[in-house]
């Protein structure tokens, strides 16, 4: 690995690497590889979203160690596409050993496991990095998941539609998720569903005063109460 990264459990060692990933993908090259891996696993534990840049690699290398089916925990990994992972190369950067790279340049001992990175490249990957600080500045709306118990007025109440009445309230920032009736006695059941919900965007209280117990939705819902509330 052409450059070494030392101190990463220190905030001046992650802004190094959030410098440096500022304008790449990967750790070397165009793709993921050892000196990814070696690197990931040097880190003492995931990085703080104040590193941005460190953050986006790091889950993405994360993903590719999930989707592969196992951890770069620990030492004798071997990942589908990259060299095992032993201690010597956690505490050694290695150098690059691929065929390909070596067969691209014959005549160069040493070979650049940098790459050249072209004008299109460079020009997409400073829009990406312009494009992540821009989004960090916006203040990110929090969700909610809600469970509500809806009430008919009494065992004659056609429940199939009464959901579907319920769930043709359509607003921005809701979402209708999974249902099921639930018993309460003497042949009367009432219907638990889901939602998730955009916080800045709906209020479950007015949601039930103004859309579920109201025409025409009330011919067959009498109440509703929230069961559960919880942030996502």
């Amino acid at each position: 690995m052409a450059v070494a990264f030392h101190d990463l459990g220190s905030a001046a060692g992650l802004k190094k690497l959030d410098e440096y990933l500022l304008t790449r993908s990967y750790i070397t090259g165009y793709q993921a590889s050892k000196d990814d891996i070696t690197v990931h696993a040097a880190l003492p534990k995931p990085p703080s979203s104040e590193f941005i840049n460190v953050s986006r690699w790091y889950n993405h290398i994360e993903a590719l160690l999930r989707i592969s089916g196992v951890s770069a925990e620990g030492c004798g990994v071997v990942v589908e596409g990259f060299a095992p992972i032993t201690k010597e190369a956690i505490a050694t950067p290695p150098v690059s050993d691929t065929k390909a790279a070596a067969a691209e340049d014959d005549d160069d001992d040493d070979v650049d496991l940098f790459g050249e990175e072209t004008e299109e490249e460079k020009k997409a990957a400073e829009e990406r990095a312009a494009s992540v600080k821009a989004s960090t500045k916006k203040k990110e709306s929090g969700k909610s998941s809600v469970l509500l118990d809806v009430k008919p007025w009494d065992d004659e109440t056609d429940m199939k539609k009464l959901e579907e009445a319920v769930r043709s309230i359509q607003m921005e920032g809701l979402f209708w998720g999974a249902s099921k009736l639930v018993p309460v006695g003497y042949g009367i059941k009432k219907l638990q569903i889901m939602l998730s919900i955009v916080d800045d965007l709906v209020s479950v209280d007015s949601l039930i005063e103004d859309q579920l117990t109201v025409e025409p939705v009330n011919e067959y819902v009498q109440s509703c109460d929230i069961v559960a509330f919880n942030k996502i």
